[in-house]
Order: C-alpha cells, then sequence, then structure tokens
C-alpha cells in the first residue's frame, strides 16, 4: 500500500520518458505513483528499490519524490510561512509545492516569515495540511530535569494559564503566568529553565534566574524606570501584584526583594507611598 505523507521503499515497474512508476512491488502494479525524471537516482533501471516521500501535486495526484520533507504524517515541526492567501497559509516543508495550513486549523494572524509548530495530518479530502492544534501531539518524555536550561518555540497564549512552548520543538511544556517577565509571543524562540517536570511528564518553565542571581537585573530595571519617571515612581511595593506586574514584569515579590536591596543600599528613598531616586531626593 502506497502511504501518503511517509517515506517508503518502493520498487521500479515502469520507465518513462518523464519519470519512472513505482509500486510496492511489480505484482501490486495497479496501484503506482510516479517519481518525476529530475528526481531519479543515476543508474536506476527497473526492478531497483527507491526510497521515497509520498505527497500530492498541483492537481492533487499523489506523486513521489527523494527529497526529504521537514515534517512527515503524524509529526510536529517549525516551519516558515511563504504566503498568505484567502483560504490560509503555505509553509515551506522542503518540497515543490507548499504545505497548506487552513484557516481553521490557526490559533493566530500569521504574516509571511513567521515560524509555526504545526503537526501533519491528512484532512477529509485525503490531502495533507498543517494544523497549529499542536498541543496534544507534543511529547512528554523529555529527558530533562529541574534546573536545567533548555530551549524551545512559544506556539500558544493562554490568558489565563500563560504561555505553552514546545521545548526542542518537540517536548510540551509552558511558562505560567506569574512567570512571564518583558515582552513574550507565539513564535518567539526563547531560553528558560525547567522549574519543574509535572507527573504528566510536562515541563513548567521560567525565563527568570533564580532569585539570588535574578535580583540584580531586577534591581538595574526598578533603576531604569525611575529614569523614566524622571526619577520618582508613583508606587511602591505595596501596590497591588497586578500594577507592579504591568508597569515593571516582576511579581510582587520579586518587585520587593528589589527594592529593599536598593533601599539598602541606599540608592532609593521610600516615602508618601512612592519611590524616589536618592539622586532625585526632594
Amino acid at each position: 500500500m502506497i502511504k501518503l505523507g511517509e517515506t517508503q521503499k518502493l520498487t521500479v515497474i515502469k520507465q518513462v520518458e518523464f519519470g519512472v512508476y513505482l509500486a510496492e512491488s511489480p505484482e501490486s502494479a495497479d496501484e503506482k505513483v510516479l517519481l518525476p525524471k529530475a528526481q531519479i537516482p543515476e543508474g536506476v533501471k527497473t526492478g531497483d528499490e527507491i526510497e521515497v516521500f509520498i505527497y500530492r501535486d498541483s492537481q492533487d495526484r499523489l506523486i513521489s519524490t527523494t527529497n526529504t520533507p521537514l515534517i512527515k504524517l503524524g509529526e510536529v515541526a517549525a516551519l516558515k510561512v511563504v504566503s498568505v492567501g484567502k483560504q490560509g497559509a503555505f509553509l515551506n516543508w522542503g518540497l515543490e509545492k507548499d504545505l497548506f495550513l487552513p484557516y481553521a486549523q490557526q490559533n493566530r494572524k500569521l504574516n509571511i516569515g513567521d515560524e509555526v509548530l504545526v503537526y501533519l495530518y491528512i484532512d477529509k479530502s485525503k490531502r495533507l495540511c498543517a494544523s497549529m492544534k499542536v498541543y496534544d501531539h507534543l511529547r512528554t518524555d523529555s529527558p530533562y530535569r529541574s534546573g536545567d536550561d533548555v530551549s524551545g518555540l512559544v506556539f500558544q497564549e493562554s490568558e489565563n494559564y500563560g504561555m505553552f512552548v514546545a521545548v526542542d520543538d518537540i517536548y510540551c511544556a509552558a511558562i505560567l503566568k506569574q512567570e512571564l517577565y518583558g515582552e513574550v509571543k507565539p513564535g518567539d524562540r526563547i531560553r528558560a529553565r525547567v522549574s519543574r517536570v509535572r507527573e504528566d511528564g510536562r515541563l513548567n518553565l521560567s525565563i527568570r534566574e533564580k532569585a539570588h542571581v535574578q535580583i540584580f537585573p531586577d534591581m538595574e530595571r526598578i533603576l531604569e524606570l525611575l529614569d523614566q519617571y524622571g526619577g520618582v515612581l508613583p508606587f511602591t511595593e505595596k501596590a497591588t501584584p497586578e500594577v507592579i506586574k504591568r508597569e515593571t514584569g516582576m511579581s510582587k515579590n520579586e518587585f520587593k526583594r528589589a527594592v529593599g536591596h536598593l533601599y539598602k543600599e541606599r540608592k532609593i528613598v521610600i516615602e508618601d507611598g512612592k519611590i524616589r531616586s536618592a539622586n532625585n531626593e526632594q
């Protein structure tokens, strides 16, 4: 059986001017697929086996190639958007015909050049298509442990939960909402630290350093904000977590810890519900 979306070894059963026809065996010649002339390895003759990938051409006919695609049926991979049309987007997957990503299978607006994580499936019309709904197809058997440094692609945002990340483009992970710092958005490639390996094998990540290390960039961030605010922050560590997160990107505890160190070092003054730069004390 010729398997769409997969790589398999097929036998040359017939040579023609524009290529060769392949089948599982000479006895199963009723089910055959063309390998175009430009794809034929040198010296191939009838009866030889060739390893090929099966997909559909621009007229939806089965066709084979000796090129290796960037994704195969049932796999997840990060691909680049090469065009956007009325029905969806098209992705570069290493073959002549670009891979279709329907609008119904997208989870955000896409532009040419975007990198997206997709799953390859066969749609109801028996065509190969991509889907950005990859969460359930990511692996949960990563070799990583708590404290390990990892890298991955942010593939989806959850307003209530945080950001979902594919570590090494294959392992399921998340940055919880309270761990987010700075600007992180779907499509970003990030470096992070594993903060927890969950019982189901999924990873929780932190893009912040451990507290004793992170405090120094946090202190610098507060001093930068003081410069931007003309030497006076209109709130202190007693502000709500929401205000602190919005203005600084830090959690309330992180902000409180950094403010405390700056105060001990006499770089800031706290009075009247405000934080002032020690150089701007009034």
